[in-house]
C-alpha cells in the first residue's frame, strides 16, 4: 500500500517517557501509547490528544511498562477523567497485582494500585492485558518470545519483563504500600487515589578520540531496581498489512519494514537475553532496527556492551530533560557512539540541556550527528 508510514513521537515528559506511535497508510493512522511522564508533564499529554483529530482518537494500545513515577503519573491522571473519554483505548498492558498468581510472584508501587483501581473501573471488560487474555505481560523461559499482531499489521514482540523480573517487585511493592493499604485491595485504593489532588480533574566535557575510547571502557554497575527490572519492553515492526502473512504472526518480505525497540527501563539482560532468543528463532547474527529508544532515559547502567554488540541501527532515541538523575549519562551515549555499528548514528534528544548539549559540540570529531527538540515544548517527531 502506498503511503505506510511508522513515526515515533517523544513528548516533552521532563525527566520521563512519554512516547506517541503512529502507523498506518493514507486511509488510516492507528496509534500506541508508551508511558506518560509523570504528573508535572501531564500538559504536554493532553494537548498532544486534544490535537489528534476528531472522530479518531482510537489507541490500539497504551503500554504503561512499569510503575515508576516518571512513567505512570500522567496516565494515573489522565484516565482518573470519568468516562466517556474523548478517546478509544481497545487494550492496556500494565502488570498490576492481579497478575501476581500468572507470574508466581507480586508486582507494586502505590502508584500501580491507583492505575489498577481506575484500570478495574474504567476499563471495558477484556481491555486490560487483553493481548495476554487478562494474565501476565512477560516473557516465559519455556516458551517462545510472546507475539501479538496489532489491527494495521504492527507487530511486537516481548522482551521483557521475565518472571525472575516480576519476582523480585514483591518485597519492594509491599514496601511503597507500607500500611496504607494492603496489596490489591482496589477498593481502598480507589478510596486512597481520591484524596491525591494532583491526579484528579481539575487540578564534564569530552575531548578527544582518547577521552571517548576511555569513557567507553568504563564498566558501569548494571541496573539492579527491582520495579526498572519488571518494565514492559518490545520490538515493533510495521510491514503494512501487506507485510503480514494472513491472521498469523510471520512477517512476509516485500515492501518497506520499519521498526523500533522500546526498551522502557529494562535489564540489559533481559533485553540481551531475549534479543539472543530472536536472532536464534530467525538466524540473524545481529538484529537491524531502525531505531532503539535508548533504555532508562540513557542511564550507564542500562546500555551495555553486549546489547551493542547485539543490535544494530542509525537512531538512538533519548527521552529526559536531565534534571532529576543527569541523564543521559556520558558513559551510555558514548558507548552508543563508540560501540554503534552504524559508522555515523543520529541521536535524538527531545531536551537540550546542561546535561546533553557536549554532544552538540563533538559530532563532527566523534562522526555522528546529534538532533535536539526545537525547545518549544512541542513533541520530537522520528520517522522511520
Amino acid at each position: 500500500m502506498a503511503g505506510e508510514f511508522m513515526r515515533i513521537e517523544m513528548l516533552a515528559a521532563l525527566h520521563g517517557d512519554c512516547l506517541l506511535v503512529e502507523y498506518g497508510d493514507i486511509r488510516r493512522t492507528r496509534r500506541i501509547l508508551i508511558d506518560s511522564g509523570p504528573v508535572g508533564a501531564y500538559a504536554a499529554l493532553r494537548g498532544r490528544l486534544e490535537r489528534l483529530p476528531k472522530g479518531d482518537r482510537r489507541f490500539e494500545l497504551i503500554v504503561l511498562s512499569h510503575v515508576d513515577t516518571d512513567h505512570i503519573e500522567g496516565l494515573i491522571k489522565l484516565f482518573a477523567n470519568p468516562r466517556p473519554w474523548p478517546f478509544v483505548v481497545k487494550d492496556v498492558w500494565f502488570n498490576g497485582w492481579r497478575h501476581l498468581e500468572q507470574a508466581h510472584g507480586l508486582l507494586g508501587g502505590r502508584q500501580g494500585e491507583f492505575f489498577s483501581a481506575l484500570l478495574a473501573r474504567r476499563l471495558d471488560e477484556g481491555c486490560w492485558n487483553g493481548a495476554f487474555k487478562g494474565q501476565a505481560v512477560v516473557v516465559r523461559d519455556a516458551d517462545a518470545l510472546p507475539e501479538h499482531v496489532l489491527p494495521g499489521g504492527l507487530k511486537l514482540t516481548l522482551l521483557s519483563p521475565t518472571l525472575a523480573k516480576l519476582e523480585r517487585m514483591r518485597e519492594a511493592w509491599r514496601k511503597d504500600l507500607g500500611d496504607a493499604i494492603d496489596p490489591g485491595d482496589l477498593e481502598a485504593a480507589w478510596a486512597l487515589l481520591g484524596q491525591q489532588k494532583k491526579y484528579l480533574p481539575g487540578m564534564g566535557l569530552l575531548g578527544s578520540s582518547a577521552q571517548l575510547d576511555a569513557l567507553i571502557e568504563k564498566q558501569s554497575r548494571p541496573d539492579d531496581a527491582a520495579a526498572n527490572g519488571s518494565s514492559i519492553a518490545f520490538l515493533a515492526e510495521y510491514a503494512g498489512n501487506a507485510g503480514m502473512a494472513g491472521s498469523g504472526n510471520e512477517m512476509m518480505p516485500g515492501g518497506k519494514s520499519r521498526s523500533c525497540l522500546f526498551l522502557a527501563d529494562a535489564h540489559p539482560d533481559a533485553i540481551c537475553a531475549s534479543v539472543k532468543r530472536l536472532l536464534q528463532a530467525r538466524g540473524l547474527a545481529r538484529l537491524r532496527v531502525d531505531a532503539v529508544k535508548v533504555a532508562h532515559h540513557g542511564s550507564k547502567a542500562n546500555t551495555t556492551d553486549e546489547l551493542m554488540s547485539l543490535i544494530e541501527s542509525p537512531r538512538f532515541l533519548f527521552s529526559t530533560n536531565g534534571q532529576q538523575f543527569g541523564h543521559p549519562d556520558e558513559e551510555a551515549v558514548g558507548r552508543v557512539i563508540g560501540r554503534s555499528s552504524d559508522p555515523s548514528p543520529t541521536l535524538y534528544f527531545n531536551y537540550l540541556s546542561e546535561h546533553n548539549r557536549v554532544w552538540q559540540e563533538r559530532q563532527e570529531q566523534f562522526g555522528y550527528k546529534a538532533v535536539f527538540n526545537d525547545g518549544s515544548g512541542s513533541p520530537m517527531v522520528i520517522a522511520l
